[in-house]
This record gives C-alpha cells, sequence and structure tokens, in this order.
C-alpha cells in the first residue's frame, strides 16, 4: 500500500465585510474551514485547531554592573485575551503510535468547518508597534501515526471599537501659549499662540480643522507648523518604554517680526492609522496634534491638543452602528491589507 500525502493545509475565514479581510470585535463569532488536500490515502490521529489572543511586550536594556562587567535586563509582559481549542477530527490523544482510532480520508479536498465566540469583556485593538505587539490567530494542527504534524497558523484582526459619537470625544480642545525671547540684555516682543479643533475623537481619513492665531512681536523670523503625532507606551515589570512617531505635518507661511498669521480651519488629514489602544495594561497607543511656532535659536512655543483615533466615525444625524460589518471595511487601511498565513 503507497502511502497518500497532504498536498496542502489552509485555513479560510468567513469574512463579514466587502474588503474580504478577516475583522472582529469582542462577542462576535469567529467561523471559518480548514480545508486538507490530500494525495492518496491517510491515517489520521487528529485535526485540531487552537485560537489564540495575546498582547506582548519585550524589550531589552544594557546595564553597568561595575568597571569590567555589563549584562543585559530583559523586560517581558504579556496579557491573554483568548484562549480557545477544538477537535474537528480525531481525538485528544497524539501521544501513541497505536493504530486504534484513526480516521482514513481520501485522495481528495476536505473541508472541516470551525466556529468559536470572542469574549465579551473589551478585547485590544490588533496591533503592531516598536516593542510589542497584540496578535489573535488560529492554528490548525493535523496529527498523524509516526510522523510529525502538520501546522498552519493565520491571524485574524480584532477591533475594539472607538465611538467618535461619544460627547467626550466631541468636546472642543483648545489652549493659548505665549513665550517672550531674551538675547543678552535685551528682551523682544512676545510671541503668540492659541489653536483650536473642533472635537477630539476622528477616524483616519477624515482631516482636522485647525483654528489658530500666531502673533509674532518679537524680532525673530518664526514659522507656524502642526504635527500628529503618535506615542506608543510599553509596559513591564514596572518600567515604561515610549515611542514617539511623526504620522503627519503642515507649515505655515513664515512670519516676519510685526506679522500675524491666522488659520480659519486649515486642514491636516489623517492617514491610515491604528486606533488609539486605551484600555490594554501593557500596551496603550495615544495622539496628539501639536501646532507650534517654529523659533530659530530657541525653545519652540507649543500647544499640545489630544486625539482619539476611533472606528466608529462621526454620524451627523445621531443614527450609529458598531457593527463589524459595515465599519469595519473604511477603517482597516492600516493593516497593510496583509495578514498571511504562518507555516510552522
Amino acid at each position: 500500500m503507497v502511502l497518500g500525502k497532504v498536498k496542502s493545509l489552509i485555513i479560510s475565514f468567513d469574512c463579514l465585510n466587502d474588503s474580504n479581510i478577516p475583522v472582529y470585535s469582542s462577542g462576535d463569532t469567529v467561523s471559518g474551514r480548514v480545508s486538507l488536500d490530500v494525495t492518496g490515502e491517510i491515517r489520521v490521529k487528529s485535526l485540531k485547531i487552537h485560537a489564540r489572543g495575546h498582547a506582548k511586550v519585550r524589550w531589552t536594556e544594557s546595564r553597568n554592573a561595575g568597571s569590567n562587567t555589563a549584562y543585559t535586563q530583559n523586560y517581558t509582559e504579556e496579557v491573554e485575551y483568548l484562549n480557545h481549542k477544538d477537535i474537528l477530527l480525531g481525538h485528544e490523544r497524539d501521544d501513541d503510535n497505536s493504530e486504534e482510532g484513526l480516521h482514513t480520508i481520501h485522495s481528495g479536498r476536505h473541508e472541516y468547518a470551525f466556529s468559536f465566540e470572542l469574549p465579551q469583556i473589551p478585547l485590544a485593538t490588533s496591533f503592531e508597534g516598536r516593542h510589542g505587539s497584540v496578535r489573535y490567530w488560529v492554528k490548525a494542527e493535523l496529527h498523524r501515526p509516526w510522523l510529525l504534524p502538520v501546522k498552519l497558523k493565520k491571524e485574524f484582526t480584532v477591533f475594539e471599537h472607538i465611538d467618535i459619537n461619544t460627547p467626550s470625544l466631541l468636546s472642543p480642545q483648545a489652549g493659548t501659549k505665549e513665550k517672550t525671547l531674551c538675547c543678552w540684555l535685551c528682551t523682544s516682543g512676545p510671541i503668540s499662540l492659541s489653536a483650536k479643533i473642533e472635537r477630539k475623537g476622528y477616524t483616519p481619513g477624515e482631516s482636522i480643522q485647525i483654528f489658530a492665531e500666531i502673533e509674532n512681536c518679537s524680532s525673530r523670523m518664526v514659522v507656524p507648523k502642526a504635527t500628529i503625532y503618535q506615542t506608543q507606551a510599553f509596559y513591564a515589570k514596572g518600567k515604561i518604554k515610549e515611542v514617539k512617531q511623526l504620522v503627519a505635518n503642515l507649515r505655515g507661511e513664515s512670519l516676519s517680526s510685526g506679522k500675524t498669521e491666522t488659520w480659519n480651519g486649515k486642514q491636516l488629514k489623517i492617514p491610515p492609522v491604528s486606533p488609539s489602544i486605551l484600555d490594554c495594561s501593557i500596551i496603550r497607543v495615544e495622539y496628539s496634534l501639536m501646532v507650534y511656532v517654529d523659533i530659530p535659536g530657541a525653545m519652540d512655543l507649543f500647544l499640545n491638543l489630544p486625539l482619539v483615533i476611533g472606528t466608529i466615525p462621526l454620524h451627523p444625524f445621531g443614527s450609529r452602528t458598531s457593527s463589524v460589518s459595515s465599519q469595519g471595511s473604511m477603517n482597516i487601511n492600516w493593516l497593510g491589507l496583509t495578514l498571511p498565513e504562518r507555516p510552522e
């Protein structure tokens, strides 16, 4: 008898959106199929799936313990959000190679459906950062007697939805600052900056309208600018590691002494970025709009206005839906549209 071979093992999800990318939220049912393509006839002990999801943080720091001694300190932390196992075919035990309880699979393509529910608790949004990540995946394992298991892992995306239609995210953000420059014994006039945005919450693809007034009473040429920053914060063993990244920026006109510039809704577009992560205990992703005056030879004058990047966009007439099918397709460009299967 000629033993058959496993030609392919494929995991596919029943997608709920038009983008054909598996996107889910807490409480949703994740369903799909494991497809097994074989040539010839094979004997199988079991076909299993293991669904997992966790946030994980890791970084290292070098320490000096003396003049000639150095060591590396590792900082790691993990939070589990999902751990589900299911047997699609066969039995639980795979540690023996007996011929009992084996299933015969004939040549061709065979499909085995799976389904499980995500926990109802708040889940962290899928994220890939400098020192940590939030990942969710399904792993399939095919066990046969006297052979190594065939394994395959495929990731799916989870959104913890942030609705920017909530009152706290619809409130305007504003501030005012002033700076006086000193040069030796002379003091020039002040540089003043005031800025306001219509709300705190936005979604990727929207443009922030910036209302600002910059007055230059100093003797120097200055330049008003605005920048969106993303701050990634990672927590482990009582320590914090932060990474700040520029997301988008714009530049105003140069202002000579005695001049004033007014921004009446100057627009700064938000590119495809990951949503804010505010509820994870080891990873936070936050955003801010910095409106500032670039002053040559001196510290800049700046205003920091907090932002929240959400997943459910503004509904002017008060209607809203939190379904993944209606919202997921318009907010997943930041994923790069690549969540590959990972053979092991």
